[in-house]
């Protein structure tokens, strides 16, 4: 028996997803075995999970889910949403007692749409980057306050403890979603806090990550440029941001997102074919202040599917595998076989090459 008080994966972290491109809702029990198939690459000081189609009956509202330290906060929060957003629904998360789980902040749900005075005060927005603003106010302005999600029919779930603990602690076998990703361990360089736990969530993106951004500062840096503010103490929030920013607001594709994100180096680009070099180079040099650099592997969820993605040199194991409608993206291939013992395909991700699963079916245009 491993002794895990002397037994840790020294690259740390665990990362999972899985997707059914069918559009199959399947119960969160799956990603909290799957995560849990992984328990000595986690601390204790941080676990979470995403899911897509959650709230079929609200699925055209923007479901913000809400942390908050105190009544104050949450009173100065809802002041403020009410301003902008008309208020369909709001709730109490659900949980359920665990004991490992300490010191919980207040946990909210609220359903919003846009009111029609909020489109014409900021008739040059998008519904979209309404609820960025928003959301990056909040974050940035409003004591006590913290907004964990904020797409539509989706939510994230996360706080301080391990993955399995706390997807036991919001109940998620009682929910049913076609994709879920999850993660274990803490945020990089940051003290364990509910908020800074990973997924990291902005509209209907959101990312978990095994490694560490070392160009932090300039990312955070060149995301202010765009309005975009870090306010969560942690690296990976520039990712979800960046992915944001070049996919919804920029329009490029997930490959080519890829080409900023993990940019090859300029050697490769110069053994390109000429059409892929001209690419390449164009967005290097566009975008230099998105390149992340530093060891990674993320899977990215949003409402139409999931993409995985290695760094350039892929100093971050990452597993894939397919079966029937069913794709897997995990840390070790472990936490695929516990919950698929016998798939269609495995394989290993290449570095800066992204594996993308897609609905068949759109959930909805994405921006």
């Amino acid at each position: 028996m491993v002794d895990e008080r002397t037994h840790y994966i020294p690259s740390g972290c665990a990362i999972s997803g899985i997707m059914a491109e069918d559009g199959g809702r399947f119960s969160g029990r799956e990603i909290i075995e799957s995560i849990a198939a992984m328990h000595f690459r986690s601390n204790g000081l941080g676990g979470g999970f995403a899911g897509y189609g959650l709230f079929p009956d609200h699925a055209e509202d923007y479901c913000l889910q809400m942390m908050y330290d105190d009544p104050s906060g949450r009173e100065a929060a809802e002041a403020y949403l009410h301003e902008r957003f008309e208020v369909v629904a709001s709730e109490e998360i659900p949980t359920r007692p665990v004991e490992v789980v300490k010191n919980r902040p207040i946990l909210w749900r609220y359903f919003l749409r846009v009111l029609p005075t909020t489109r014409q005060r900021h008739y040059d927005l998008t519904e979209d980057d309404v609820v960025v603003d928003s959301v990056m106010e909040i974050n940035r302005s409003i004591d006590g306050a913290f907004v964990a999600s904020s797409g539509k029919n989706m939510g994230v779930f996360k706080g301080v403890g391990f993955p399995e603990d706390i997807g036991e602690f919001y109940r998620l076998d009682e929910y049913e979603a076609y994709t879920w990703t999850a993660h274990g361990r803490f945020p990089t360089n940051t003290s364990a806090w509910w908020g800074g736990a990973h997924p990291f969530g902005l509209l209907d993106w959101t990312v978990v990550h095994n490694g560490e951004i070392s160009s932090y500062g300039i990312n955070r840096r060149y995301l202010e440029n765009f309005d975009y503010h870090c306010a969560l103490h942690t690296d990976t929030e520039v990712i979800c941001y960046l992915v944001d920013l070049l996919i919804r607001k920029h329009g490029l594709n997930f490959e080519q997102a890829a080409l900023v994100l993990a940019a090859p180096f300029w050697d490769d680009i110069d053994r390109m074919d000429e059409e892929e070099q001209q690419t390449a180079h164009a967005l290097r040099v566009v975008y230099g202040g998105a390149l992340l650099n530093g060891p990674f592997s993320v899977v990215i969820g949003h409402r139409n599917g999931m993409v995985g993605l290695n760094d350039r040199v892929k100093l971050r194991p990452m597993v894939a595998a397919r079966h029937e409608s069913r794709v897997f993206i995990a840390s070790e291939e472990a936490a695929i076989r516990v919950v698929c013992p016998a798939p269609d395909k495995v394989w290993a991700a290449e570095g800066g090459k992204p594996i993308v699963a897609a609905l068949k079916t759109p959930a909805a245009a994405m921006g």
